[in-house]
């Protein structure tokens, strides 16, 4: 049997497994949530191949620098289709399309927010990401080919280099590049933010670019692992005013960090109140909402 029909069953066979999912959801709610989840990752699997073409092909033409922005807007449509959620972008101002270059930074909540990004990611934009990414199948070979920023969490001296390196492609190729600065996921069923990593802050001071805050209400309704919740829903997004960091140095990263916070916070409250239609009030932070560390963890976002 040749690779091709092999490929040709597996694919038959992936897809009415999901089908076969999908209908049993009428009786076993909780069947969604397998039935989601699956055609995420083949959603995922079939954008990473196109976008590995897709980078080979425009690095050749001189265009690499929206191979990621045309990945993500195919990822989008596919997962629209294969799991009916969606991402609602908010940017009355268009300031996706005029603001450049720029650190773009939006809150993380779950997987789900690679979706989030296939919906607003902007032309000439790169994201980081941890370098231990860049060795998955697929995805890494995409993230490499399309000029992803890799930068190793554990060796502090190669992630100076790297954050000096974005900056650098920053201020000569006027390339934005995206940021989560609370540096992993939260998983909150309620709208709330980990404390800020201030890499993404030093970045753009460094660079003399706007910050430009991201910030998608809290979807617990539509993905919330722990309860094997998996539903169809269209999000919102709001794209807030950029920030200016002309005339700021180091010593503003601290408080440039924690306004930014507390801003994203406020308006991620307000639009999950306007989705889920119930009142919330804005959560403490503990502290100031900042992380202070020293080596790799206070250089990364």
């Amino acid at each position: 049997m040749s690779f091709s029909s092999i490929l040709t069953y597996f694919l038959g066979g992936y897809a009415a497994l999901v089908i076969a999912l999908y209908m049993f959801s009428f009786v076993v709610p909780v069947a969604a949530f397998a039935a989601r989840t699956l055609a995420a990752y083949m959603s995922l699997i079939i954008c990473a191949i196109y976008g590995a073409i897709a980078s080979i092909i425009l690095r050749i033409l001189g265009r690499e620098q929206i191979a990621q922005w045309t990945t993500a807007r195919a990822f989008k449509y596919i997962m629209a289709f294969s799991t009916g959620v969606t991402f609602e972008i908010i940017d009355p101002n268009r300031y996706l399309e005029t603001v450049r270059p720029a650190v773009f930074i939006g809150n993380h909540q779950t997987e789900l927010d690679v979706l989030m990004l296939g919906c607003m990611f902007p032309k000439y934009c790169s994201v980081t990401a941890k370098k231990a990414l860049k060795n998955v199948p697929f995805l890494g070979w995409f993230m490499t080919l399309s000029g992803t920023v890799f930068i190793d969490r554990k060796n502090s001296k190669d992630a100076r280099s790297a954050m000096a390196g974005a900056a650098r492609e920053i201020q000569q190729r006027r390339q934005s590049v995206y940021m989560f600065p609370e540096g992993t996921r939260s998983y909150s069923k309620e709208p709330d933010l980990l404390p800020f990593k201030k890499g993404a802050f030093h970045l753009a001071v460094q660079a003399g670019v706007p910050i430009v805050p991201v910030v998608s209400a809290n979807y617990s309704h539509v993905l919330y692992i722990k309860g094997l919740v998996f539903k169809s829903g269209k999000i919102p997004v709001k794209v807030l005013d950029p920030i200016s960091t002309k005339g700021l140095t180091a010593e503003d990263v601290d408080e440039l960090t924690r306004s930014t916070r507390d801003l994203m916070l406020k308006e991620m409250v307000a639009l999950t109140q306007k989705i889920q239609h119930r009142p919330l009030a804005v959560p403490a932070t503990s502290g100031d909402g900042v992380v202070h560390a020293s080596g790799a963890e206070a250089t990364l976002s």
